[in-house]
C-alpha cells in the first residue's frame, strides 16, 4: 500500500512547504509544483492541475492541492469535485497567509490595497513589472494601479533583503507601504491539522500489522 501523500502546488509556495515538510519531519510528503507563473493566466490552472492529479495519482494513497481559488472563479473547485481531491481553504494565499480575519480587516480598511508574499517580493521584477510591460512602458502604471492606494508586504520571513524588496516595489508603484508579519498563517495550520493525523494514523497501522 501506498503510505505518501502528494502535494500539488503553486510554485509561489514551494520554499514554504518545503520548510514546513522539513521542520516537521513530515517525510511522507512529496511536493509537485506547477508554475507560479499560472496565476497570470488562471484560467488554465484547473486543467493543469486536473492533468498533475491524473498524472500522478496511482502512486500516492492520497492527493492533495495546495491552491487557494487563484482567480479561477470556481472552476478549480469544480475540477477538484469530479476529482475527489481537497484544496487549501481560501480565496487566495494572501488570505490564508494573513488569516481569514486579518485579511478581512486589511481589505475592508482600504480595498485599494496590492498585496506581496515574501516569493512575489523575491520575484516583483519577473511577475508583477515584465508580465506588465511597465519595465518599457512605466507610463502604464496609472492604468494598472491607479485605482491602488498601498501596498501590503505580508511576510514570512523576517528578512532585511525581502523588506527592502518590498519597500522598492511600493516605491516602483508610487503607493504607501505598509509591512505586516504573518508568518505561514493558516498555510501551516491547515497543513499541521491534515499531515499531522496522517502520521499518526500511519504510526497506529504500522503497530497494527
Amino acid at each position: 500500500m501506498h503510505k505518501t501523500v502528494l502535494v500539488i502546488a503553486c510554485g509561489a509556495l514551494a520554499r514554504e512547504i518545503s520548510d514546513l515538510k522539513r521542520s516537521c519531519g513530515w517525510s511522507h510528503l512529496r511536493l509537485k509544483c506547477l508554475d507560479a507563473k499560472l496565476h497570470n493566466r488562471p484560467q488554465e490552472i484547473p486543467q493543469r492541475v486536473r492533468e498533475a492529479i491524473r498524472e500522478s495519482r496511482a502512486d500516492y494513497a492520497q492527493v492533495f492541492v495546495a491552491y487557494a481559488d487563484c482567480g479561477t472563479g470556481g472552476a478549480l473547485d469544480d475540477v477538484l469535485e469530479e476529482e475527489g481531491v481537497e484544496r487549501l481553504p481560501g480565496a487566495h494565499c494572501y488570505q490564508f497567509f494573513a488569516g481569514r480575519r486579518r485579511f478581512s480587516r486589511l481589505s475592508s480598511a482600504e480595498p485599494g490595497t496590492f498585496y506581496l508574499t515574501d516569493f512575489l517580493a523575491r520575484n516583483f521584477e519577473r511577475l508583477v513589472i515584465e508580465p506588465l510591460g511597465l519595465d518599457e512602458h512605466p507610463e502604464l502604471r496609472d492604468a494598472y494601479f491607479g485605482n491602488y492606494a498601498r501596498l501590503v508586504y505580508l511576510s514570512q520571513t523576517l528578512d532585511a533583503g525581502l523588506m527592502q524588496a518590498a519597500r522598492q516595489a511600493a516605491d516602483r508603484l508610487a503607493l504607501a507601504f505598509e509591512h505586516v508579519h504573518c508568518g505561514y498563517g493558516e498555510l501551516e495550520s491547515e497543513f499541521a491539522a491534515r499531515f499531522s493525523r496522517w502520521d499518526d494514523d500511519q504510526e497506529d497501522l504500522r503497530l497494527l500489522a
